[in-house]
């Protein structure tokens, strides 16, 4: 209490003490207690302020895409933009599905896509009064990434085993690039390729 007492004499003296007029001390006086009370009050309104969080905004991450051009026996063929990691059966379904008399037997419709591949759908044309098979007449070099078996096996020095392999070989890797990959293929060597190579392409 003492304390209190000595601090309120010592500012009562210094404020006598000021060589300020009684005008100009009652304008001081005034002024200090108006900061005060606006330092009172900001300090009461900065503790009770409500700090808000910024909305989280969800980033959508898209998937990539593909394009893949599906051609032959199906009912929309076109170039078709698919998900990554599509199936080539996804593709065949954005092209409408395979069309009536369509040979699915040489496609590997499980295979995964890769960018800027062809997927070609055979086709089986059957004589409408027999029911049988027609033979076409192939003309110029046997396109490797359509043949079928039948028309590998036509070619000199691979018999139907091999022809086989070819396209399992392509029903499981897909298109070949070049007609060099052949030699991937269990029974084609470089003197076997040296006989066909004229007369295949991609």
């Amino acid at each position: 209490m003492n304390q209190i007492t000595q601090a309120f004499e010592r500012i009562s003296s210094w404020w006598y003490e000021l060589h300020y007029s009684r005008m100009q001390k009652r304008a001081l006086l005034t002024l200090s207690v108006l900061i005060l009370a606006a330092s009172s009050l900001i300090v009461v309104r900065g503790n009770s302020h409500e700090v808000l969080t910024p909305p989280l905004i969800p980033i959508q991450i898209t998937a990539p895409e593909i394009f893949v051009d599906v051609t032959g026996a199906v009912n929309k063929p076109g170039v078709y933009s698919m998900a990554a990691n599509s199936r080539v059966i996804d593709a065949i379904k954005s092209a409408g599905n395979s069309a009536p008399g369509a040979d699915l037997s040489t496609i590997n419709l499980a295979r995964v896509l890769s960018d800027g591949e062809q997927i070609y759908v055979d086709a089986t044309l059957t004589n409408g009064a027999r029911g049988k098979a027609v033979t076409s007449v192939r003309r110029g070099p046997l396109n490797i990434n359509r043949a079928t078996v039948g028309q590998f096996d036509s070619l000199d020095g691979i018999g139907p085993v091999i022809a086989q392999r070819i396209v399992e070989y392509r029903k499981i890797n897909g298109a070949f690039l070049t007609i060099d990959d052949l030699q991937k293929v269990s029974g084609i060597g470089a003197a076997k390729f040296a006989i066909i190579k004229s007369k295949v392409r991609v």
